[in-house]
């Protein structure tokens, strides 16, 4: 800043001004000031500003696999609110990784950002749990908060996977299958629960397989296809639940590439509906989740925490020993 200061011939606090409250400085003054700093390639160090102010113009956000239209879609939402709010987002993918997150975590709290949405691998890990204490507060999506130290963002996936079962057995299914995995994922698990609460309530009538996967893509969808094709008529499920709608679609392609018609062979159910869903030669049936919505919630509970803290700051920065009142003890 003295550099350009001096180029243009004006105070490091005209350049402070130009640069923050440009509607002080005339309009002479401010072109020159430009001009010195495209002459010199100069660039602030914003991270630096930002530390010594106390306030980051930026919010960090995790999750789980960023070429999911899902959690794209949530993203998006994300980063549109956030930027009418004057902030930007940092995203890091975990890919389904522990060591993932705690280095997105890690670097995110480095950044010092404002907060940070996190869509959680498996248990909510010790980093999670460090950051409120350390300023960063956290809001949790496509999860429940296991305690009273996060707010959280998420459907009843237990319903909604009963939800999902249920429509199926209310069409004359007997021999249904749920697809889905990993195990580790509290989201799964919850779905395949409701959907065997759906198998309990039908007295028997109904029969759940449970068929795991390694990963929520297109490819270990058709991977399960190919094994369902294989099987005898009178064994194949009639049915399937997709833990979600990635799975879901790899299904009906290997289902038809096998010459099995969906749904009078076997019909489908996904989750998520996502827009692929529709968008496929036969559109799936899939159980609905808000992601705007989803979105439009996490933000507005994360800059409710952002502000709370940064007044508690304030509070704390403004006490001062000197000015309490010292009673003596009786």
């Amino acid at each position: 800043m003295r550099d350009v200061a001096a180029l243009a011939g004006v105070s490091i606090g005209t350049v402070s001004n130009v640069l923050n409250s440009p509607d002080l400085v005339s309009r002479a003054t401010r072109e020159k000031v430009r001009l010195a700093i495209d002459k010199l390639g100069w660039v602030r160090n914003e991270s630096a500003r930002q530390l010594r102010a106390g306030k980051s113009s930026w919010v960090g956000m995790v999750v789980l696999d960023v070429t999911n239209p899902f959690f794209t879609d949530i993203v998006r939402h994300v980063q549109d609110l956030i930027y009418e709010k004057g902030y930007s987002v940092l995203v890091g993918d975990s890919a389904h990784l522990v060591v993932r997150e705690a280095k997105h975590l890690e670097q995110f709290e480095q950044q010092r950002v404002g907060g940070i949405i996190l869509a959680p691998v498996g248990e909510i890990s010790s980093d999670a749990h460090r950051l409120p204490s350390h300023g960063i507060p956290v809001v949790l999506i496509d999860r429940a908060a296991e305690s009273s130290g996060f707010c959280s963002v998420g459907v009843d996936d237990v319903e909604g996977g009963r939800l999902a079962v249920q429509h199926l057995i209310d069409k004359g299914h007997r021999r249904i299958a749920f697809v889905g995995g990993p195990d580790s994922l509290v989201q799964i698990t919850d779905r395949r629960r409701g959907a065997e609460y759906a198998e309990a309530g039908s007295r028997g009538s109904a029969v759940l397989t449970v068929v795991d996967t390694p990963a929520l893509d297109v490819a270990s969808g058709a991977q399960v296809a190919r094994r369902f094709a294989s099987m005898r008529g009178g064994r194949r499920p009639t049915a399937v639940f997709a833990a979600n709608d990635l799975l879901a679609i790899g299904l009906l392609q290997g289902l038809a590439q096998a010459g099995l018609s969906v749904p009078k062979d076997v019909a489908i159910v996904g989750y998520d509906d996502i827009g692929f869903a529709s968008s496929t030669a036969i559109p799936l049936s899939s159980v609905h989740q808000p992601r705007a919505e989803i979105g439009r919630q996490a933000v507005e509970m994360l800059f409710l925490e952002m502000k709370a803290k940064a007044e508690s700051r304030a509070h704390d920065q403004s006490w001062s020993p000197t000015t309490q009142t010292a009673r003596p003890l009786p």
